[in-house]
């Protein structure tokens, strides 16, 4: 164990949106990528089902890091990594981004000082280096101070936050170069016809019903059920390399979204899986592509959706809903998505790493 880990590594623990982790300075961090992310599966206690050694809550939702760092783009004020610990893997990904621990980067960046507060309100440019593209956060900062206390509300949190809205330009295509990938709304894999889109996340969108089930079952049904869980992962596993992201075994996208009509007055009703387990609620960036496959004839979202006048679609998910607004041209196309967030400081502190593991002789 290198010296500094045993005077601890300053982190935040933070929730931001309906995920939870830790936000670390890249300078308290190795350079190395991969020095950098064995020490994160020691601070999170991975791999173990419960993660019992580290700060990890032995779910995917609260095994996540973000890497901040002053910001390497003039356009932008803070660069951001996201990466993904998993649970029961000593793998870390950074294959895709993640908007709700996203919520907490601006709020971050300026408890750490990377980012001057103003008194009000602080917007906060932030460089997502998972994807190349930049967000706008607009965190309270009355008195010049980061404030969480609020009245606003997301489902999949308890209690009321400080609004922190988020809103992304020039998304489409973020990983896999296109909005549509494949170059159709529609295509057939497996003998199931699915939409595979990318504004913001690749995701790919299979009707429920075309799996024998209504969509609103919970989520510990549909993880529950191993037949479904084996069709969409031979789906996932075909699509990869049509959504040019290769060989996809074991990289944590594309997400698979099931979707069905809403059954709460929303847009559209969907069970999402993170790639292999079911969320809890959706990821942001997820939300914003299944709202925006709700806009284009022939998708397989289109003809149960909801299109509201005002752009603003409830994505209805096991606990809830998220709410994307959708900004369109006059032609129809999506120009402009955005969210409404929260987060919170949890602690302020120091993360004391377990022990590297011998090697086996």
């Amino acid at each position: 164990m290198h010296e500094t880990e045993h005077q601890g590594i300053p982190c935040l623990w933070m929730r931001g949106g309906t995920s939870k982790g830790v936000y670390l300075l890249a300078a308290d961090l190795p350079a190395e990528s991969g020095a950098r992310d064995a020490l994160l599966l020691r601070i999170m206690g991975s791999p173990d089902p419960r993660q019992i050694d580290g700060i990890g809550g032995g779910d995917p939702l609260t095994s996540k890091v973000a890497v901040l760092a002053p910001s390497t783009r003039a356009d932008a004020d803070v660069d951001y990594l996201f990466l993904q610990v998993f649970v029961d893997q000593a793998l870390v990904s950074d294959a895709q981004g993640c908007g709700n621990i996203l919520a907490g980067v601006g709020p971050a960046a300026i408890e750490r000082g990377l980012v001057a507060a103003q008194d009000g309100e602080t917007p906060v440019r932030i460089h997502m280096r998972n994807t190349g593209e930049v967000a706008l956060a607009r965190v309270q900062t009355p008195g010049g101070h980061v404030s969480y206390d609020g009245d606003t509300a997301i489902d999949g949190v308890p209690g009321q936050h400080a609004a922190l809205p988020l809103l992304f330009e020039n998304i489409a295509g973020s990983m896999c170069g296109a909005l549509l990938p494949t170059g159709h709304v529609v295509d057939v894999v497996e003998g199931t016809e699915v939409t595979c889109i990318d504004n913001g996340m690749p995701i790919v969108v299979l009707r429920a019903a075309d799996f024998g089930i209504s969509g609103q079952e919970s989520r510990e049904d549909l993880d529950a059920n191993a037949d479904l869980k084996s069709r969409l992962e031979a789906i996932r596993l075909a699509v990869g390399p049509m959504m040019n992201l290769g060989d996809v075994r074991d990289k944590s996208v594309p997400k698979m979204t099931l979707v069905s009509e809403a059954s709460a007055g929303g847009a559209i009703s969907t069970r999402s899986f993170i790639p292999h387990r079911c969320h809890a609620t959706i990821g942001v960036f997820a939300a914003v592509s299944v709202a925006t496959a709700c806009t284009l004839p022939g998708s397989v979202a289109y003809p149960l959706a909801r299109r509201p006048e005002d752009g603003r679609y409830s994505v209805e998910h096991p606990t809830g809903a998220a709410e994307v607004l959708i900004e369109t041209d006059a032609g129809g196309t999506v120009t402009r998505a955005g969210v409404m967030r929260t987060a919170r400081k949890i602690l302020d502190g120091r993360v004391f790493p377990a022990p590297p593991t011998p090697p086996k002789t």
